[in-house]
């Protein structure tokens, strides 16, 4: 998803330390917020600086966002189908078959509305994932991020496909959900480190999970297509989490994960309609 050049290494990363999530140097003196208590205290600064975006990070965050708000996204695996859509080939293989199951317009719309909200979520994680591979110097880190963004390409490509089925239409605002999303991670990284930045992957992937256990319950019994790809969107989701946490991802204070939670909230109701 990413093509880095040497020069993207000389982006700044803040060292880490034990418990620093934000550093900032004035002349020999180092101000750091440490967590306490699932809080972040602020012990010499009230204020922590985002350096800037070099030329090269900013021309593969435009591309990026140009590609997956205005391309056609291209997914590298096939589109999840139903089993009850697979015929048996005599090669012993399963292939998909051209049945599908009719639904009512109501049902269509329904789905629709779901599915685009769906599609915002992979719009906002293509964002996300994007700031925090800039911001990371971690080479072994950025190929697991852009492992990450590729699958959640394949989601993207695959619910604006269904979509499409279905006579429905991506939020107008994508733009507005992609830019907060590629501001948290990229500041997320470059203030806290990489592990603050895997904690928002994982407690990102941990909500939509949820959120798209919740859809399963809501979809229209009959819409199996739907089914299938929410279903392999969240085997892949929570799979991101798993690597989050392997690599070291810091838990969250809680008054971040309600907010966190709050903002997802408002997003789904907005994106259902608009």
């Amino acid at each position: 998803m990413f093509t880095y050049s040497q020069t993207t290494e000389t982006l700044s990363q803040p060292p880490l330390g034990k418990l620093c999530l934000f550093h900032q140097r004035t002349g020999h003196s180092a101000k750091k917020i440490t967590l306490k208590q699932g809080y972040l205290l602020l012990e010499h600064n009230k204020r922590a600086k985002l350096p800037p975006m070099n030329a090269d990070a900013l021309i593969l965050a435009a591309d990026s966002a140009l590609r997956t708000l205005f391309a056609t996204s291209r997914a590298s695996r096939a589109m999840p189908v139903p089993s009850q859509q697979l015929s048996q080939q005599p090669d012993g293989l399963s292939a998909p078959t051209q049945a599908q199951t009719s639904l009512t317009e109501t049902e269509k719309a329904l789905s629709g509305a779901l599915m685009r909200v769906n599609h915002v979520g992979e719009v906002c994680a293509q964002a996300l994932y994007t700031g925090q591979a800039l911001a990371s110097q971690n080479p072994a880190l950025r190929q697991k991020l852009d492992a990450a963004c590729r699958e959640e390409t394949d989601h993207l490509a695959w619910t604006l496909e269904r979509l499409n089925q279905l006579n429905s239409r991506p939020s107008l605002l994508n733009p507005l959900w992609y830019a907060g999303a590629f501001a948290i991670g990229y500041g997320a990284g470059k203030l806290g480190g990489d592990k603050l930045s895997l904690g928002f992957v994982v407690e990102t992937e941990n909500q939509v999970e949820a959120h798209l256990a919740s859809h399963m319950t809501h979809l229209p019994a009959n819409d199996l297509a739907s089914r299938a790809i929410v279903s392999q969107m969240r085997l892949d989701e929570m799979a991101h989490a798993r690597m989050a946490q392997k690599e070291g991802a810091v838990e969250l204070p809680e008054p971040v994960k309600r907010l966190m939670g709050a903002a997802a909230k408002l997003m789904t109701r907005v994106a259902h309609h608009v």
